[in-house]
């Protein structure tokens, strides 16, 4: 179950975190995997050392012509997750245009523009599939991720309206959200014990999550034995959308 073999599969934001853990597994079950990040190109590298069968490619989504020179680098693949974003801190009214510029053009426009590039490639195959990875702060109002939160509902009704779609061709697209995970992003933050505690005390499940516990909802999504789900949405947050 769950192989991946022969197709290729391109992890926007994998050189950490859940995009890590995501293009990790999904190489573990047989797919080409790009590792993708904006940093540097030795940032990509590094992580994909510690991927088999993966191959780096750098790109700052945030600039058009780079997307464009990432689909250069890669081709048409069978597998888009969409995992790259930017977060910004700040009370509703503290945010620089260039914070809320980045974050809507991070996290939904370039998201737009990957979908447009990859999804002709997937509808001549008659197979692709696409996870965008949302956040628990689409229904959270967290008085410092009111931006953020914005930009995760939009890509989220961005695959309820193209999933209809997209799935004549054979071409799914859904949405994982996460809840606090133990991730580089959230290391500070969950350094303190008693922003961490008050962090667990609004998860039912009693604790904070790891990437570990969101990339097995990505393979299922990926996979051939997800292939009826589409326009849907997984929740991994132990509860704490509630």
């Amino acid at each position: 179950m769950f192989d991946l073999t022969g197709k290729t599969a391109l992890v926007t934001g994998s050189t950490q975190g859940i995009g890590f853990e995501i293009a990790s597994l999904l190489a573990k079950q047989g797919a080409k995997v790009f590792v993708s990040g904006a940093a540097s190109d030795e940032k990509c590298k590094a992580a994909s050392e510690k991927i088999p069968n993966s191959v780096p490619v750098r790109a700052n989504l945030l600039k058009a012509e780079e997307i464009d020179a990432l689909y250069e680098k890669t081709g048409d693949v069978d597998i888009l997750v969409l995992n790259a974003s930017i977060q910004y801190k700040r009370q509703w009214d503290e945010f620089s245009i260039e914070e809320y510029d980045n974050q809507m053009n991070c996290n939904v426009k370039s998201s737009y523009l990957l979908i447009k590039k990859y999804t002709e490639g997937m509808k001549k195959k008659r197979w692709g599939r696409i996870v965008a990875i949302g956040s628990v702060n689409q229904y959270n109002q967290h008085p410092e991720l009111s931006i953020y939160g914005v930009t995760k509902a939009a890509q989220m009704k961005m695959v309820q309206n193209f999933a209809p779609l997209f799935a004549p061709f054979g071409v799914t697209i859904n949405n994982v959200a996460p809840g606090a995970i133990e991730t580089p992003r959230n290391e500070e933050a969950l350094g303190d014990a008693a922003i961490k505690q008050a962090v667990v005390d609004k998860i039912p499940c009693g604790y904070v999550g790891s990437p570990s516990d969101i990339s097995p909802a990505v393979l299922l999504l990926c996979s051939e034995e997800g292939r009826y789900i589409t326009g849907s949405e997984i929740m991994i947050d132990g509860g704490m959308h509630l």
